[in-house]
């Protein structure tokens, strides 16, 4: 049986959505259209998002440590569940300064923020990896997204361009996979699913992905739990 919120969490959840600048964020997230794109999505967001979280909430130990990468609104209801009712210790990495910026405004007072780093330099180890939609970011990986996303023009198509992303998207997934304790939890899209397999099949461990997916609302990527470690820690 699932396991469900406190009514404290989810009402700090919702005031944060209620708060946000939906009109700054309506520029970030979209070249035009930013408006109706969070009329539509936000309140999916929201409730998807608290899904998610009563989902990390039976996964996750107390007193633990995570890392978010490329997080945004999106994370907020699995960030604010992490801290407020399990008490861990969070880290939330975005490379784009002025999400951050509204994000951090519409969470003051929470006992986490978002910060402005590439989180590969994060020091320290974690026992939960949360990166969805960040290997196959179209932004950031133009080329691997499309082909990744069934989206690849054969005409346009760049494979050298490809292959330089696909080895910057390996490094990123290597140097965020290597700070995770075994055993350890991944958070991850579906379509992100072989750079972590093809990670724990070069260092030899056992990689358990579970069987059930859970929907998201902003990019869409369903999000599945992967569970990473030794032989001997994963039975």
């Amino acid at each position: 049986m699932r396991a469900h919120l406190q009514q404290t969490t989810l009402d700090t959840i919702a005031h944060v959505f209620d708060i946000l600048d939906y009109s700054a964020l309506g520029a970030i997230y979209c070249d035009e259209g930013g408006e109706a794109f969070w009329e539509e999505r936000r309140g999916p967001a929201q409730q998807l998002g608290i899904q998610l979280a009563e989902v990390l909430l039976q996964r996750l130990t107390p007193g633990g440590h995570s890392l978010y990468v490329g997080a945004g609104v999106a994370e907020i209801p699995a960030l604010i569940m992490e801290t407020l009712e399990l008490r861990r210790a969070v880290r939330a990495c975005n490379l784009r300064a002025p999400e951050v910026a509204l994000l951090n405004l519409a969470c003051r007072g929470l006992p986490f923020s978002f910060q402005v780093e590439d989180a590969c330099t994060v020091p320290g180890t974690v026992d939960h990896l949360w990166i969805v939609s960040v290997l196959n970011d179209p932004e950031r990986f133009p080329e691997l997204g499309a082909l990744s996303g069934g989206r690849a023009n054969p005409v346009t198509f760049d494979p050298e361009l490809f292959i330089t992303e696909r080895h910057a998207a390996a490094a990123l997934a290597a140097g965020c996979l290597e700070k995770l304790v075994r055993p350890g939890l991944v958070s991850t899209s579906v379509e992100e699913i072989p750079w972590i397999t093809d990670w724990c099949e070069g260092q030899r461990l056992v990689c358990i992905v579970e069987d059930e997916d859970h929907p998201t609302a902003i990019v869409g990527d369903p999000v599945c739990l992967i569970r990473i470690g030794d032989a001997e820690t994963t039975r």
